[in-house]
């Protein structure tokens, strides 16, 4: 049995309240691995050629008899086409689109991965582990106030109260331009990640945190592998609402 305090927008103790067994799950890295990557490569787009790149070309071999290779050339000169090694020619193997890249994962192992993700997000080790800074005991657990408020300036002011502030903060500065040509293709910068809301059910919360670097939202019955153990490490620093923790009994068995 695991007993967490209650703290209200001001960041002080208000109660107390017993978490489900939920929390008490073993952690299994292995199976928080295989979920993450599993949604992961369920995203991927098709991409390669189309079939008949590079083959749209009026070259044809000379024949024998020129004391040249024999390979495709272009009708009104000598250069070489179609053949994978002459410029602007078709790829010898190049991706297939309708290669299926997606992945499957039992449903079984699925929940269990989701439940040994939330059991993490109480150690205090896994979660120092991902970097994350705060002054805070964990489980960070709040009154339901949390739920109705409209304003960012009003999320970070709770946020401030309660000592994790500085982890948005880290996650905003931490971004940083992406590497490869990955930045000519809309998405030029990485984000770090940071906290996670939990609340019980769609509420002004989502949109209110929903600017701040690094931070995301979601319901109960939202919650996947993905969301709780961002790049497949578990530990998110995590902020749970009474509703959700209410909500947690019985959930993803």
């Amino acid at each position: 049995m695991v007993i967490a305090n209650i703290i209200d927008l001001s960041g002080n103790i208000k109660g107390e309240i017993t978490l489900p067994d939920i929390f008490e799950e073993i952690y299994r890295p292995d199976l928080i691995k295989k979920a993450v990557l599993s949604a992961q490569a369920n995203r991927l787009q098709p991409y390669g050629p189309r079939m008949y790149s590079g083959m749209d070309t009026s070259a044809h071999s000379w024949g024998s008899g020129r004391g040249v290779a024999q390979i495709p050339r272009l009708s009104n000169g000598s250069r070489a086409a179609r053949v994978p090694q002459a410029v602007g020619g078709r790829r010898a193997h190049p991706p297939k689109p309708e290669t299926d890249r997606s992945e499957k994962v039992n449903k079984k192992e699925r929940r269990m991965a989701i439940r040994s993700a939330i059991a993490a997000t109480i150690n205090l080790e896994l979660v120092k582990a991902r970097g994350h800074r705060f002054d805070a005991n964990v489980p960070l657990v709040v009154e339901d106030a949390l739920e109705d408020l409209t304003k960012t300036k009003e999320v970070i002011s709770f946020m401030q109260a309660a000592g994790i502030y500085d982890d948005v903060i880290r996650a905003k500065e931490g971004r940083h331009i992406r590497a490869g040509k990955g930045k000519l293709r809309g998405r030029k910068y990485k984000h770090k990640k940071s906290i996670l809301i939990v609340a019980g059910e769609y509420s002004p919360i989502l949109k209110a945190a929903n600017n701040l670097s690094g931070v995301d939202i979601a319901t109960v019955d939202s919650l996947n592998a993905e969301l709780l153990a961002p790049g497949t490490h578990a530990g998110r620093l995590t902020i749970w609402t009474e509703s959700a923790i209410s909500n947690l009994e019985g959930a993803f068995i």
